[in-house]
């Protein structure tokens, strides 16, 4: 791995930010996730700039600028490349209660690096002058693959308990070990994790599933016992179920972080609405982990089966049917079934896909009729209306051409004289 004397690859927009503060007397840095990347042979787009100066004279030196996190110091700034730069004050921490910081302004820029939660996240880089600055050893922490708070773990941990999470996500990211201090301390302060807001929680934890491999964190967050504390309706799980789990969620393309948040909560099974509900996750969210959990519940339809493969898709839903099959071939694979397996799941595979493309009618809004039509003959709006609408869904799974209006009223016309 290159050492911190190697120039990095700083945009040429980032670097017109800090020269033109710099020109102005303000003391300028780049600071965070880009040079942390940088240095692991990696790339970011989002560089955030630390600097002296304070937010109302940012916002006086560039046109257009915003106020993206003004209490927090905080003003974006439009680079010359269309991207929006956070450039931030110097700052140190003066109270916290373990979920937020009370902060002032400060004229060093060693005072904002000793806030910062771990070492790696606490080098700065000068974008013009091309010097590191590391009081903390971060870059010593990145060559020996180490993950280590910045001072002592505990305060750290104390000052934001969301630096637990983070902490598992970066050791399982970059593959760091957790220093012995960090992790007792990160340990000894999980059962505090409640504390933070739902929203917070839901965001480590999609970000932690959009990580190249992310059962290494998840294993971790498991061992900490943070899964325990925070997603309780997981902690049943056996140490074989928990392996499939998170060989599923592995199998799973980066881009598919929303396939992947189904492998991880759908084994929740009918205690998956209180879990996401409590994680403020959206009711779209939900919806889709619902409705892939239930298509892992049910068999696939035997090879060649069509019918089967339309009651099937009539379960899932064809909207989610593509993804559903997804989550049963990288479970499968978590499973490690033999090669025969593997060649039958396929074939069934086929034969719902086959379905799929051919757009056989397996829902309510396919059908050739709906419930006008029904009113029509006569039938009030109620329960009886929607099971002559469910008998005719039936009969066309079973035979599509019956999907003819014609068809549908006299098969309705014949439920309702009975």
């Amino acid at each position: 791995m290159n050492g911190p004397h190697v120039k990095l690859d700083v945009p040429d927009a980032v670097a017109a930010i800090a020269r033109r503060l710099e020109e102005r007397g303000h003391e300028t840095w780049a600071v965070g996730g880009a040079v942390r990347d940088a240095l692991l042979g990696g790339s970011r787009g989002d560089w955030d700039l630390a600097t002296s100066a304070r937010p109302e004279t940012v916002l006086k030196l560039f046109r257009p600028s915003y106020p993206v996190g003004i209490q927090f110091g905080t003003v974006g700034v439009r680079g010359a490349d269309g991207n929006v730069y956070e450039v931030t004050t110097f700052r140190r921490d003066i109270e916290t209660d373990g979920r937020h910081a009370v902060v002032e302004y400060a004229d060093r820029l060693d005072d904002d690096l000793a806030r910062r939660d771990f070492t790696i996240n606490a080098i700065a880089y000068h974008p013009l002058r091309h010097e590191y600055h590391d009081p903390a050893g971060g870059w010593q922490d990145l060559q020996r693959r180490a993950l280590r708070c910045v001072g002592e773990p505990a305060t750290r941990f104390a000052e934001d308990y969301l630096r637990v999470l983070r902490g598992l996500r970066f050791a399982g990211r970059y593959e760091l070990a957790i220093e012995p201090a960090t992790w007792d301390a990160l340990v000894a302060a999980v059962p505090r994790l409640p504390r933070l807001s739902g929203e917070r929680v839901r965001e480590e934890i999609l970000k932690t599933l959009a990580g190249p491999v992310p059962s290494r964190s998840l294993e971790l967050y498991r061992r900490s016992g943070a899964i325990a504390v925070l997603v309780p309706e997981l902690a049943h799980l056996d140490d074989d179920a928990w392996r499939r789990i998170l060989g599923t969620i592995d199998g799973i393309p980066e881009r598919r972080s929303g396939l992947r948040l189904a492998g991880l909560l759908a084994p929740a099974g009918p205690e998956v609405a209180t879990l996401m509900r409590r994680l403020r996750f959206s009711n779209a969210e939900l919806r889709q982990v619902e409705a892939l959990g239930r298509a892992l519940d049910w068999r696939l339809p035997g090879p060649g089966d069509e019918v089967a493969a339309r009651r099937w898709l009539r379960d899932v839903g064809p909207e989610q049917a593509r993804d559903a099959l997804r989550l049963h071939f990288r479970r499968a694979a978590a499973l490690g079934i033999g090669a025969a397996d593997r060649t039958a799941l396929a074939a069934q595979a086929r034969t719902v896909l086959r379905v799929l493309r051919r757009g056989d009618p397996v829902t309510l809004a396919a059908l050739a009729i709906d419930g006008n039509d029904l009113k029509a003959l006569g039938l009030r709006p109620g329960p009886e209306l929607g099971r002559l609408l469910d008998v005719c869904l039936d009969a066309v799974i079973e035979d599509p051409r019956q999907n003819e209006r014609a068809r549908l009223l006299e098969l309705a016309r014949k439920e309702m004289s009975e």
